[in-house]
């Protein structure tokens, strides 16, 4: 794997796993043809492609026709949207305030068709409560939209008693569906997509230290997909299978997944809560630092130690990143995808004050961050604020 001891960017993207890469490009190029052909080269693709979706549903403890490999987490995210295209009669989708823009701004083409798309409010910590969907809820809900992990204030959303809860208020009639973006969870948190009430789910090899251009979509029901093709996929998602991505994805999964206490994983995420919680505590007590949301010092444990946000009095957010890239380190003022729009749609749903907006940063760590390195970006970020905060 590349040397990346300042790379503090995770949440937009990970360095590669080099083995991994290598051994499931190796194996493609040995095993190069289509998938959907029946001759003995693309059956020998096929195996392949069936070998990562059966080592996928393993890992993830799901059941083994549950796994669409798809183009990305947006990819994933919007199957399930755009399945609401088929249904007959329109109806309310409830959004999270705080989802990622492949939710969003899907959502909001969505509503210009007719659809009534509904905001869930977030608390000022961040969170999405289970008081705050029931209120939604009505008879013609159909899809209700809550991430597992924010990617901005690496907030932990109460998913499963939000599922928990959809299911109990529908008992004995039809229920919405229930779709949560694990993107920023799937390796980084303790994650049970089998849990009852959880319909379907998004996940992202680039977050994991693999490639760029697969995704999964779980769906514990098949749904109708509106975008049609050759079939592939079961026709959820046609095109030709990314053998090599999925190849990728399924080991990186198996290195790196965190299904329980129980997994090889979950020691490495509990010394990370550690490092995360000394890291956060260093920062508020710099002149001028605000922690996003502050509510983080009390309840360290309702969000992931691999997200952080804070903001530097003084310091716009931008000229915070240039300054620590100067020095040579990355990290950045949002979602990646979101970068060139100068607002903040997370924090201003969590009614954080304008100029704390302008001003956050967001610091992201993964599984070869090490310690000493966060020191190192500690040590730098109170040269620069004590430069601004005299």
């Amino acid at each position: 794997m590349n040397k990346a001891e300042h790379y503090f960017d995770w949440a937009a993207t990970s360095p590669a796993d080099e083995g991994i890469l290598r051994e499931a490009l190796e194996k493609t190029l040995e095993n190069w043809g289509n998938p959907s052909s029946v001759h003995q080269i693309g059956k020998n693709a096929r195996n392949l492609l069936e070998e990562a979706r059966n080592n996928v549903c393993k890992v993830l403890g799901v059941k083994s026709d549950s796994v669409y490999f798809t183009s990305g987490g947006t990819e994933s995210d919007q199957i399930v949207l755009l399945s609401m295209l088929n249904k007959l009669q329109k109806g309310t989708i409830l959004v999270s305030s705080i989802e990622h823009p492949a939710i969003r701004e899907q959502a909001a083409a969505l509503k210009k068709t007719g659809w009534n798309i509904v905001s869930i409010p977030a608390d000022k910590y961040g969170i999405i409560t289970p008081d705050a969907v029931e209120q939604l809820l009505t008879d013609d809900t159909m899809l209700v939209c809550v991430m597992a992990v924010n990617n901005e204030t690496g907030s932990i959303q109460p998913v499963y008693q939000i599922a928990d809860l959809i299911t109990e208020k529908y008992k004995g009639k039809r229920k919405p569906k229930f779709h949560v973006d694990c993107v920023q969870a799937a390796g980084k948190i303790p994650l049970n997509l089998n849990y009852s009430g959880i319909d379907s789910a998004a996940l992202s090899a680039h977050k994991i230290c693999g490639p760029r251009g697969i995704g999964i979509l779980y769906m514990k029901d098949v749904q109708e997909a509106f975008l049609r093709g050759g079939g592939q996929e079961k026709g959820i998602r046609s095109g030709t299978e990314n053998v090599f991505g999925a190849l990728a994805f399924s080991k990186c999964l198996e290195k790196y997944f965190i299904l329980n206490e129980t997994s090889k994983t979950y020691p490495e995420f509990t010394k990370q809560k550690t490092v995360t919680e000394n890291f956060v505590k260093n920062l508020s007590e710099l002149k001028g630092c605000t922690i996003v949301p502050e509510g983080r010092l009390e309840a360290p444990d309702n969000f992931s130690p691999y997200v952080v946000q804070a903001a530097f009095d003084k310091i716009p957010g931008n000229v915070m990143l240039r300054a620590l890239d100067a020095k040579g380190f990355c990290i950045s003022t949002g979602s990646a995808c979101s970068t060139k729009k100068a607002n903040r749609p997370v924090l201003e749903a969590m009614h954080v004050p304008a100029n704390i907006r302008e001003t956050a940063v967001r610091f992201s760590f993964g599984p070869i961050t090490t310690e000493e390195s966060i020191e190192e970006l500690f040590e730098e970020i109170r040269n620069i604020n004590s430069t601004f905060n005299k």
